[in-house]
């Protein structure tokens, strides 16, 4: 688990910002129909967004992040995990989402990811994706999937194996865009020796890369509740935008 239902992004909203915003549903290409969060800005810069959230899958946070990435010109939109086995109607609070996550599959994942893509390919010059824990895993590894994304962040991710299948840094020479990881240096599932594996394998493999360590800081850090951690989020979310911009002219 990642961030409380109660969590919001510690990001500042803007007011008076244009923006639009609908739950939507997707199909990806085996036929899986899935829940979706889409938000649009009035003046769009061009640019796309998939944000794939932690373990719960959909849920206020994401949401409530769409809209600041659209409140800056970016086209959002926040995806579920769990069409598969849920289905994509609304859930409730108490949603028991740990045996939905054990059925996901890296291949299932990532045809809802291209259908995301393809939902905002319409009008922009480039997509990236942007995920949290088990999201931020699944972002990278989109790097690998043959999307023609831009980028791929993710915050604190596992790179490393995962129940007997590679991860970002065994797959790293499949690495198809630049990758920018915020990792929590106090994350107790991921350790220091883990991000070094990661930033070796991405460095020879010539994958265009950074990796930042928020000495620390705790796994989901990025959170408006942790003012401690205000610095670290303000710092992150900066370097979001900087790749964000570097990487989709």
């Amino acid at each position: 688990m990642c961030f409380d239902l109660d969590s919001l992004p510690p990001v500042p909203r803007i007011a008076g910002a244009a923006v639009s915003h609908n739950d939507i549903e997707l199909e990806a290409a085996d036929g899986n129909r899935f829940a979706a969060f889409e938000a649009t800005p009035e003046e769009p810069n061009g640019i796309g967004i998939v944000i794939l959230p932690d373990v719960r899958g959909l849920y206020r946070f994401y949401e409530e992040l769409a809209l600041r990435f659209a409140e800056r010109g970016f086209d959002a939109v926040a995806i579920d995990y769990f069409g598969r086995t849920a289905g994509a109607a609304k859930r409730g609070d108490d949603f028991e989402y740990a045996p939905h996550v054990a059925q996901t599959t890296r291949e299932g994942i990532q045809a809802d990811v291209r259908a995301a893509v393809e939902r905002l390919r319409p009008g922009t010059r480039a997509i990236f994706t942007v995920g949290f824990c088990f999201g931020g895993r699944n972002s990278w590894l989109a790097a690998a999937s043959g999307h023609g994304l831009a980028g791929a962040v993710g915050f604190y991710g596992n790179p490393g194996e995962r129940d007997g299948a590679p991860g970002p840094t065994q797959r790293a020479a499949e690495l198809e865009a630049p990758i920018l990881a915020l990792q929590a240096g106090a994350d107790q599932n991921i350790t220091a020796e883990m991000n070094e594996a990661f930033e070796r394998a991405l460095t020879d493999a010539g994958v265009e890369h950074e990796l930042v360590t928020y000495e620390g800081a705790p796994h989901s850090f990025f959170d408006r509740r942790y003012e401690e951690f205000a610095e670290a989020s303000e710092d992150a979310w900066r370097r979001v935008l900087e790749f964000l911009e570097t990487n989709s002219a």
